[in-house]
């Protein structure tokens, strides 16, 4: 392509102040990498989100295009990994942060960023999942090498409706886990339990003061909030029981004590996707074709144009998007 488009975010340096607009780009003012990437497909997260509307410092280089997730089709290679026709996805390594990123027509990365496009999903499915759902599978990973097991009890999942939080229900409940959906949402109760949840728990049971310990209600969870929900999600634990944390919607602080782990052996697992080592995101994305009920993620996602980014994510950040969104770039 000689032009194309993109949507990029600028600042003022004297003010501080960014602004954000669609443009066009010609390929030599891409950011170096050894593939380029026709972009077929994005996605919007909650980091987009903050990106996009400047509400935290996602963006640590201006300009940038923002958008960490995208789906397509290399169209040029420098690297021996993969040529021209390849179908490909990338999630993460600081993309739409340091790199420009997915909300642009063409895409110049390094090669080692790339994973196939995993057999099984089509490249508008990889982005109805997106980070959320690729880091939902890390965390549901990350409990099943800890040990759990559905027979072991009920499981939390913590922004339930969100992105994350829905894979993450329609996940556990596939694999056989008995999942209570937390949420704030009174309106989203039957989509939650469409998705598999057994119980809704109110949000605001959670948002209270934590006590060092309190009653046992979980053997375990998938926390995409954290800050007091994440505290208090860790005090309900059951004995070795494990919470995988994957979020910050809450806030960054975790206000809690030594009591969960050593009174009754909890483990907090810590998610990191952004910089995965290549084994475990290809892993992650088999387990997702696998395991994935397709007709519920088609029921969870919404498409939408390109021309919608910057309205979706300012209603991303203010929570009032269910489930996914499939950004149509190509």
């Amino acid at each position: 392509m000689d032009r194309f488009k993109a949507l990029l975010i600028t600042r003022d340096e004297a003010t501080k102040k960014q602004s954000v607009a669609f443009t066009e780009l010609t390929p030599d003012q891409l950011m170096p990498g050894d593939v380029d990437v026709r972009v077929e497909y994005s996605t919007v997260n909650y980091k987009d989100g903050l990106a996009i509307t400047g509400k935290l410092p996602v963006v640590r280089r201006f300009p940038m295009i923002p958008g960490v997730d995208f789906a397509g089709t290399v169209t040029a290679s420098r690297s021996p990994a993969w040529k021209a026709g390849d179908r490909v996805l990338l999630n993460g390594w600081g993309v739409g942060e340091v790199h420009y990123g997915a909300y642009s027509e063409m895409a110049r990365v390094n090669g080692d960023w790339l994973i196939p496009l995993p057999d099984g999903l089509s490249a508008a499915e990889t982005m109805a999942l997106g980070t959320a759902g690729y880091t939902a599978m890390l965390a549901v990973l990350a409990l099943e090498r800890h040990g759990l097991k559905p027979a072991d009890g009920p499981v939390l999942v913590t922004g339930a409706s969100g992105g994350l939080g829905s894979i993450a229900t329609m996940l556990l409940a596939r694999l056989g886990y008995t999942v209570h959906a937390l949420t704030g949402r009174v309106h989203e109760h039957d989509y939650l339990r469409k998705l598999g949840a057994a119980e809704i728990v109110d949000r605001a049971e959670l948002q209270v003061a934590p006590k060092a310990l309190a009653k046992e209600r979980w053997a375990g969870g998938i926390d995409a909030v954290g800050g007091v929900v994440l505290a208090n999600a860790l005090s309900m634990t059951r004995e070795r029981g494990v919470i995988a944390a994957c979020g910050n919607v809450a806030g960054m602080e975790l206000a809690t004590s030594v009591a969960p782990f050593i009174l009754r052996g909890v483990t907090l697992a810590g998610i990191e996707s952004v910089r995965a080592p290549k084994a475990d995101r290809i892993a992650a994305w088999q387990r997702l074709a696998r395991d994935l009920d397709r007709a519920l993620l088609a029921e969870a996602t919404t498409a939408m144009p390109f021309d919608g980014v910057i309205n979706a994510a300012h209603d991303i950040v203010e929570g009032k998007v269910r489930g996914r969104l499939v950004v149509e770039i190509a």
